[in-house]
């Protein structure tokens, strides 16, 4: 029976691991442990920069993501913003990420908050199909960006 749950200290290494499988599977990307471990711990040092949840199938956690809030003025509310979603390839299609947004969702809406929002690669286009079955759309932002090198 897969459960939901907020992420703690020793889920982190797990974490890690998902993060640096989808880097590589989704931009080919190898992402280095001396950022990814200490960014990974930095979100359980320091609440106010965001919250991972996971889903474990009894104790092995087989999904995980982080929820970083923005805070919007116009709502006078945080947006909760979905990142590093990973769920392990042989638990895919089983509708674990939809469990995760639900639970997120309905703790959404128990907090307060405006709206849940996300990004996703261009060319994903299992994701994007799976966000939209869940009723999310993408015809209200588009989302540019400058990043670093790194």
């Amino acid at each position: 029976m897969i459960t939901i749950r907020p992420a703690n200290p020793t889920d982190a290494p797990a974490i890690i691991d998902f993060q640096k499988r989808m880097a590589l599977e989704t931009e080919n990307l190898a992402l280095e442990d001396d950022k990814i471990t200490p960014g990974v711990y930095a979100v359980f040092e320091r609440p106010a920069r965001g919250k991972y949840f996971v889903a474990a199938d009894g104790d092995k956690v087989v999904a995980s993501l982080l929820i970083t809030p923005e805070w919007s003025d116009w709502r006078n509310a945080e947006v909760w913003w979905f990142q590093s979603v990973y769920v392990l390839p042989g638990y895919r299609g089983k509708g674990i990420f939809r469990k995760m947004y639900s639970y997120i969702r309905d703790l959404a809406v128990k907090e307060n908050a405006a709206g849940l929002r996300l990004y996703v690669e261009q060319n994903n286009t299992i994701a994007r199909k799976t966000y939209e079955a869940m009723g999310m759309t993408s015809e209200h932002y588009t989302l540019y960006e400058w990043l670093r090198e790194y």
